[in-house]
Formats: structure tokens, C-alpha cells, sequence
């Protein structure tokens, strides 16, 4: 319902913000790394929204980043993660982070966010890791002409970009023209910065 918002930036408490759009006030939940992006009260802000409706409420969330938002629609999407350690987790790590974790299987990363214990750090690695796989597919199912499929740390980075809300072309073709050899985290990074979207 709500892709963005733009407009003064008008109180600000805890992980909530609030920003002032044609003279209508709307309150974000967001975290700790959007809330370090934000400009000064009073001045024009950015950000990309998600409306989070329940039975007993509407939460709007706000992300500075797309790919933030992108990485806790897919955190939320697992079983037993709501919006709350949604946010936690994007609180404590970035979203860079978490695709890295997601990518390398690395649960004990995510246990660092409150909320988040061993067994659901598990789930999470385990769910998401299976739901890139299925919505990835084959690489041979998508036209990639003239794009060389990367071996070494590339199918990692180009899972850990996917985690980010790249497409498995956009991914595979921004990885591709990298050394495989690279560690994970720098691939994802020189990746990123190639990239044309907004991050």
C-alpha cells in the first residue's frame, strides 16, 4: 500500500520516527541503522515503507535503505519471525550482514540480535537458504548471455545479493565480472557499488 515517504522529519523516539507528508503525520518503526542515516529534526527525509497489517493493528515500518527492506520482508517471511525481531535483527546487523550469514551458514551470527536464539537462527539459515534456492532455480533456466556462471566465493555472493531483493540475473552478471577469489563480503560490497539501485 505504502512503497515510500517523503517528507519532514518530525519527532524521533527510540525506534520510532515520525515524518510530516502534505500535513499528515506518519509514525515508522524502523532500526538502529536507519535511525543512523536520518537527518536533523526539521529536515526532508527518505524512506522506503512497508505496512505491517494484523488483526489488532497497522504498523508502518521504515528502511533508509531498499535493501534493508528487503532483507526483513524475507526474514519475516520464516516461520516464528515477526516484524518485532524483524527489526531487531536489522538493529544489531546490517542487511549486508545478515545476506552473508544467510549465504554461509553462519546461525551463530544471527544470535546476536535479541530475540534470537540458537533454534530460530537455525530456521532462519535453514528457510531462507531453501527458499533462495527454489526461487533461483537452475542458472541455466535464465538467459545469461554473454555472462560467465561464477565458481569460488560468487555462488555465495550472488545468494547473499538475492537475500537483498537483486534478481539471480542482476546478481549473476554483477558477480561475474569479479574474482572469484575474492572474499564473500568484499564481492558483496564491489557488487553493490556497481549496482545501480539504490541501496
Amino acid at each position: 500500500m505504502f512503497y515510500s515517504l517523503r517528507g519532514t522529519l518530525i519527532d524521533i523516539s527510540n525506534l520510532t520516527i515520525a515524518i510530516e507528508c502534505a500535513g499528515v503525520g506518519y509514525k515508522c518503526i524502523v532500526t538502529q541503522n536507519t535511525l543512523k542515516e536520518l537527518p536533523a529534526l526539521g529536515e526532508e527525509v527518505y524512506i522506503y515503507t512497508y505496512l505491517n497489517v494484523r488483526e489488532d493493528a497497522m504498523e508502518l515500518f521504515g528502511f533508509s535503505k531498499l535493501n534493508e527492506l528487503n532483507c526483513f520482508k524475507l526474514l519475516t517471511s520464516v516461520s516464528g519471525v515477526g516484524a518485532k525481531v524483524g527489526i531487531a535483527i536489522l538493529s544489531t546487523l546490517s542487511a549486508e550482514q545478515v545476506a552473508i550469514a544467510i549465504a554461509s551458514n553462519d546461525s551463530k551470527v544471527l544470535t546476536m540480535a535479541p530475540g534470537v536464539g540458537n533454534k530460530l537462527a537455525q530456521r532462519i539459515i535453514l528457510e531462507l537458504k531453501d527458499k533462495v534456492a527454489k526461487s533461483q532455480g537452475n542458472l541455466s533456466s535464465t538467459s545469461l548471455t554473454n555472462v560467465t556462471i561464477p565458481v569460488g566465493n560468487a555462488p555465495a555472493a550472488i545468494n547473499a545479493l538475492f537475500v537483498l531483493g537483486y534478481s539471480k540475473l542482476e546478481a549473476t552478471a554483477a558477480i561475474s565480472k569479479l574474482d572469484d577469489s575474492m572474499p564473500v563480503e568484499d564481492l558483496i560490497r564491489t557488487a553493490l557499488k556497481s549496482m545501480d539501485r539504490r541501496t
